[in-house]
């Protein structure tokens, strides 16, 4: 049977090991021949060349995924050389890789340096390429042709000799979320190709978009800045769609060095919802309005927004055209927020009857012509907001996170809550007299969030652009207008269970309780959390996804003693699928089985992609003898990364012992302080590479 998961390592591995953890292969070329489909490929640091013994071009086979690091987008994993390929549509290329259908490249450096050389190219496959770097290529990153209809995703394309990406013959697919930088045409698309091109950066080329012969993409979303030549060139018969009244289509263009948008072809292009200066305009375009509201412009994330912790409640509001970034391509996020900018987005996100008189919302230094005037007496009218005892509403005053909340409960008509609830916040004398009920209402509605530290309030502080969109966002959930994000920054705590009968004065204590507060870890029916009982792996696949709802970074797979109304059957999928587990050779997974310190250890670094550390940290502990050899690299970036906890001894890390629900929680609350979800606790059993 082919192992589920191989593994290459160019410096440590052989292509005459057995290809797994332990024994990696050395090449990429032999990992690929021992691959089928459903079979991932973990590369290892380092560079991937014919000099290594790879043998371009390296094809992909169907279903088969190669996985370097996709958080990095490939640093310091390169994938270098070129070799022949003989294409039906192009002839004898120079080519890298080839990629079959349902074939993955995800979190590598790809590098082709020969003249006309193409990292990635597609030939009438359908694969996905996703969260990788192109870079240093004699011609382009990725080449699609034939009835390509590959999925490119969130990579990065910079200083390639001609193009970025490149779709000719009959193309489609999608390309999304991208960052072309410093190559001759971002995207250039030809002859019949007709993809879907949105929420892409194209900063910094000669062109951003270039379109010839008979192109047909659909462009949605996408920044075009910067170009030294032009934004869109359009040529020869194309015909981009660029929006309709029913359809903006949300595209910047602007800054581009000659013009934002070049139409040489014979066509009259109609452009609807795109954000265009008509001065930078040349060729037949003509400029519609949209009939239905343009929710947004640009990508679909700003420019600065990138993996910040509010991007999803950001995003809620902007596609339902409740909030709007700046021209500039940004959300500025942390920026402070007046009370005459809370007024107009109140306004546009709720449509409540009046609960106040006609007079309410006229205030002594609101003037009529104002620009949020209208706004204020609209929020105002609904009881979101009120003003000031000397008659004034100080429009431009900044919000702060205690009026936010009391508005937002105010305003809803939620009633009063449980002020017991406040004990959850470790700031809580900070909550001033009159906001307290307040604030529980909003606590027990899960209006809070509250970012990095869950239990700290902040109540006196200026809030964020970023922090409103996340309470107004819950609003919205919390009247059955949005549906819920999961994030670990929304505020739930338990009152049933502030402790539980048998972790009172347990070593453990202090990580279970925060993290029940959290609504992450439960009990059991007696009161009980039988801190010491040892785990199994099905139990423990529950709590990582509960913990740390794993995304996908591979296929998932089936193990033959795991039936299908298997009450863990989700989560170990969940948990498989996002590398945090595996099952054995013989395509089992024992959910029943415990599960080992060495194994909980070597499940947090794979999962959670922590980064390799060298193996004299191992040094500190007193038994680090005992630590398998195949084991060691794991235990030492654990060590590394600050997750690792032992008790009673600190240096004793008894690897093969079982690990208890206890250790386990412990080694997850320490990830949560590594990633910032939580605040670090103060306890001796935590094992520190730092000298005391």
């Amino acid at each position: 049977m082919v192992q589920s998961t191989l593994y290459v390592n160019p410096q440590t591995g052989k292509d005459t090991g057995t290809g797994n953890a332990q024994s990696p292969f050395k090449t990429l070329t032999r990992a690929l021949t021992a691959a089928s489909s459903g079979t991932t490929i973990q590369l290892s640091a380092g560079t991937y060349n014919a000099a290594g013994g790879e043998v371009f071009p390296l094809v992909v086979p169907t279903g088969v995924m190669v996985l370097g690091h996709e958080p990095s987008k490939g640093k310091g994993i390169v994938i270098l050389g070129s070799g022949k390929y003989n294409s039906p549509t192009f002839n004898v290329q120079n080519v890298t890789l080839r990629l079959e259908s349902k074939a993955q490249l995800r979190g590598v450096t790809v590098t082709n340096p020969v003249e006309k050389g193409t990292a990635i190219w597609v030939e009438s496959t359908a694969p996905m390429v996703t969260n990788n770097t192109f870079t240093g290529c004699g011609r382009e990153g990725v080449f699609v042709t034939g009835t390509g209809k590959p999925l490119i995703l969130d990579n990065i394309f910079i200083q390639n000799a001609a193009s970025g990406v490149f779709l000719v013959r009959n193309a489609k697919g999608e390309v999304r979320r991208n960052l072309c930088q410093k190559t001759g045409y971002g995207i250039a698309i030809s002859d019949s190709a007709a993809p879907l091109v949105t929420d892409n950066n194209l900063v910094g080329n000669h062109s951003g978009i270039f379109l010839s012969r008979g192109a047909r993409p659909v462009l949605r979303r996408n920044l075009i800045e910067k170009n030294t030549h032009g934004g869109l060139v359009i040529t020869g018969e194309s015909k981009p769609d660029l929006g309709s009244t029913q359809d903006p289509a949300g595209n910047i263009l602007r800054d581009n060095g000659q013009v934002d948008l070049q139409n040489s072809t014979s066509f009259t292009l109609v452009s609807v919802g795109n954000q265009l200066n008509p001065t930078r305009v040349s060729g037949p375009v003509t400029l519609r309005s949209a009939q239905v509201p343009t929710a947004m412009t640009g990508p679909t994330l700003f420019s600065d927004l990138g993996n910040h912790w509010a991007a999803a409640f950001i995003q809620g509001l902007v596609t339902r055209g409740l909030i709007l970034g700046f021209p500039d391509g940004t959300f500025k996020p942390e920026a402070s927020i007046t009370r005459a900018e809370y007024a107009a987005i109140i306004a546009k996100t709720f449509d409540l009857p009046r609960q106040r008189g006609t007079g309410a919302g006229v205030f002594s230094d609101v003037p009529a012509n104002f620009w949020a005037s209208s706004a204020i007496r609209v929020a105002a009218g609904m009881g979101f907001i009120a003003g000031f005892p000397d008659g004034t509403f100080r429009p431009q005053q900044n919000l702060t996170r205690v009026q936010a909340l009391v508005s937002l409960v105010s305003g809803l008509g939620l009633g009063s809550g449980n002020v017991n609830l406040l004990v959850f916040y470790s700031d809580r004398a900070q909550i001033p007299s009159y906001a307290t009920e307040a604030i529980a209402t909003a606590t027990q509605r899960r209006l809070v969030v509250n970012y990095p530290t869950p239990n700290q309030l902040e109540p006196m502080r200026n809030i964020t652009r970023a922090e409103i969109a996340a309470l107004i966002y819950q609003a919205l959930v919390s009247t059955g207008r949005a549906e819920a994000i999961a994030s670990p920054y929304i505020v739930s705590p338990n009152l049933s269970l502030p402790s539980f009968s048998d972790i009172q004065q347990h070593w453990a204590s202090e990580f279970v309780r925060r993290l029940a507060n959290l609504n992450l870890v439960t009990g059991f029916a007696d009161g009980s959390f039988k801190p010491d009982e040892p785990l199994s792996r099905a139990q423990y696949a529950a709590l990582v996804v509960k913990v740390f709802n794993p995304t996908p970074i591979r296929p998932d797979t089936k193990f033959i003693d795991i039936p299908a109304d298997f009450w863990a059957l989700p989560v170990i999928s969940q948990a498989y699928r996002g590398g945090f587990l595996s099952g054995y050779p013989d395509q089992t997974f024992h959910p029943q089985y415990s599960l080992r310190r060495i194994d909980l250890m070597a499940s947090m670094v794979h999962g959670l992609s922590l980064p390799s550390a060298d193996v004299k940290v191992l040094e500190i502990y007193e038994d680090r003898d005992s630590i398998p050899a195949y084991a060691k690299s794991a235990v030492a970036a654990a060590t590394q990364a600050g997750i690792v906890v032992n008790y009673p001894n600190p240096k004793l890390l008894q690897p093969k012992q079982e690990a208890s629900r206890a250790l386990a929680i412990a080694f997850m609350y320490q990830a949560l302080v590594r990633t910032g979800r939580v605040s670090a606790i103060n306890s001796p059993y935590i094992m520190s590479t730092q000298p005391n």
